[in-house]
């Protein structure tokens, strides 16, 4: 589920690959490879995920659609 979730939430973002990429210091093949599901993504990979895009790490795991609890609590 990480890997569909980082790819929708790249593109809604309007981002590249390689944008993404420099932001999370990896290389455009190793976030490629998150993507598309070959590599598992770290604890590390998964906060910095969660932070630059605002959401929780319940939704990137798929345990949530929620994105953000915080603020779907605060409607």
């Amino acid at each position: 589920m990480f890997n569909k979730r980082l790819k929708e939430l790249r593109k809604k973002h309007k981002l590249t690959q390689v944008e993404l990429a420099k932001v999370f210091n990896i290389t455009q093949r190793a976030l490629s490879r998150l993507e598309n599901g070959e590599t598992a993504a770290t604890e590390d990979i998964i906060n910095k995920t969660a932070d630059y895009f605002g959401v929780s790490s319940d939704y990137l795991l798929g345990r949530t659609n929620i994105k953000n609890i915080y603020l779907y609590l605060k409607k």
